[in-house]
């Protein structure tokens, strides 16, 4: 019997408005025209004279094909996969027989015949190319995905549970309504930890749960803890990884703020980019105290889960910048409704 963790994978059609499916569809089509091209060429000197024919003959339908997928995208992702499939297909049919059949009226093909094969060529690659991106989308299923980002919150440092609890038992008789806040926003946060967190959420929910951390974090830390927020309104609503901010937050503490013997400052700043959502984080930065992996462990495996929701149009930088060190992270703006 499967759990409420295990639920099968339903098939989907890619993304093509993503710029990773695009590339590799461009890719492989190339990479197709290449081969006609040595297979045509009777010396090695005619390989690039035939690709560039080859080539000719492909573009055009390619880019009105791919023109005509990224318009209908929303409309394909609705439909059942099985649907979505035939559908696809038969644009790529139409859209093959239209171009070969206005190259064959302009002199460009010799003869009808071309258009008949333009259009099984066209649809086979097609079809292939979609079974690619099925397969791929199996092998980077929400299981995967699931365990790498388990394997993340694994590495949350122990050290902050014990700290927090000592930290609301220093303060419990003093200000028990303060303890008590403490206590929810430590509840919260871990339950996150065990939320299914599978899907992408709105960032504004991401922002909550690093507010609660780092309210914490305050119990322990007092004025030494100086965070500054700027968060346009308008990019709350966009859609992120679950659990992209609060690792990053807490490596910017432990290696920002712990290490100095006076207050020291988080800045984080959110905002769009046109259709890009923008999040950039700095902390104080002390080299002496660089040698802990935690840090690398934290962007490589936030990396990672921006490469599984976002393929290549998403990208995260860091880096020392005047004495702060800075993480920029920019992904496509997908806003929640």
């Amino acid at each position: 019997m499967l759990s409420i963790r295990q639920n099968e994978r339903t098939d989907a059609l890619p993304d093509f408005r993503n710029l990773g499916v695009l590339a590799r569809i461009l890719l492989v089509v190339n990479a197709a025209a290449l081969a006609v091209a040595m297979v045509r060429a009777q010396r090695p000197a005619e390989v690039t004279v035939q690709f560039f024919e080859v080539v000719f003959w492909v573009e055009p339908a390619l880019f009105a094909i791919l023109a005509a997928l990224y318009a209908a995208n929303a409309a394909l992702a609705r439909l059942g996969y099985a649907a979505g499939l035939v559908c696809t297909l038969a644009i790529v049919a139409a859209l093959a027989g239209a171009t070969s059949a206005a190259q064959t009226w302009l002199g460009r093909l010799p003869d009808w015949s071309g258009l008949f094969y333009g259009v099984v060529l066209a649809v086979a690659q097609a079809a292939l190319l979609l079974e690619y991106f099925r397969v791929r989308a199996r092998a980077f299923s929400p299981a995967l995905a699931e365990a790498r980002l388990q394997a993340l919150q694994a590495r949350i440092r122990p050290h902050f549970l014990f700290n927090s609890l000592n930290a609301v038992l220093a303060i419990i008789r003093g200000d028990p309504k303060r303890a008590e806040g403490a206590l929810e926003d430590l509840a919260d946060l871990f339950r996150n930890l065990l939320a299914d967190n599978r899907q992408l959420i709105p960032l504004r929910r991401e922002i909550a749960l690093c507010r609660q951390y780092l309210n914490l974090e305050h119990l322990r830390l007092g004025e030494r803890l100086q965070v500054r927020w700027t968060v346009d309104a308008d990019a709350e609503t966009a859609l992120v990884p679950p659990m992209l901010l609060q690792p990053l937050v807490e490596n910017a503490v432990y290696h920002g703020i712990e290490p100095g013997v006076g207050p020291g400052a988080i800045e984080i700043d959110v905002g769009s980019d046109g259709d890009r959502l923008r999040v950039a984080l700095s902390n104080p930065y002390f080299p002496e105290h660089q040698h802990r992996q935690g840090n690398r462990m934290a962007l490589a495996n936030i990396r990672e889960r921006l490469q599984l929701h976002f393929d290549l149009e998403a990208t995260l930088d860091a880096g020392v910048e005047a004495g702060r060190y800075r993480i920029v992270m920019l992904m496509p703006l997908r806003s929640a409704p």
